[in-house]
């Protein structure tokens, strides 16, 4: 598992689909580092930067209107019971990951929404923050966050992913 800055950003599967979008570049680049730190997990004294997500998930663009994007944020979360946050639309994925989930949500025929998050900066960047979750897609069943690609991939594998959406329908 890698974590840039406390947050977790994903297993082996999510950081080699990153690498080879030039996602992890830029992430990385990203980082600031002050110190070489010693390998394992992050240190706990190391407080998040006033504009990084706080533990609860809800600094959504701190000291800048955030109130006006977290609404957005939760109004575009709600537009349908299961919504997908992705790159792309789900008859056009414009990444590997999203293409997993639109694949998994297509075979269990749950019928979704969607939001392609390279259309909009500010939700891209906000729904990191709300989420508490760096990278994307996103699901989200009525308004919670169920996970990103391995979560849904691990819950289709398992033969959980159909039951667990109605369940929290």
């Amino acid at each position: 598992q890698l974590y840039v800055k406390g947050e977790l950003v994903g297993g082996c599967d999510i950081i080699l689909e990153m690498q080879k979008n030039g996602e992890l570049g830029d992430l990385l680049k990203s980082v600031q580092p002050t110190s070489t730190p010693a390998p394992g997990p992050p240190a706990a004294s190391s407080a998040p930067a006033p504009s990084q997500p706080t533990p609860s998930g809800n600094n959504v663009a701190a000291g800048s209107g955030g109130e006006g994007l977290e609404g957005r944020l939760k109004s575009i979360i709600h537009q349908q019971p299961v919504m997908l946050f992705m790159k792309g639309s789900p008859s056009e994925p414009r990444c590997g990951f999203s293409r997993k989930v639109v694949d998994a949500l297509n075979s269990i025929g749950v019928p979704f929404g969607s939001f392609d998050i390279l259309s909009d900066q500010a939700v891209r960047e906000g729904m990191k923050v709300y989420s508490n979750w760096p990278t994307f897609p996103q699901l989200y069943v009525k308004g919670e966050l169920m996970g990103g690609c391995d979560i849904v991939l691990q819950m289709q594998e398992a033969g959980e992913l159909k039951s667990t959406i109605t369940s929290m329908m």
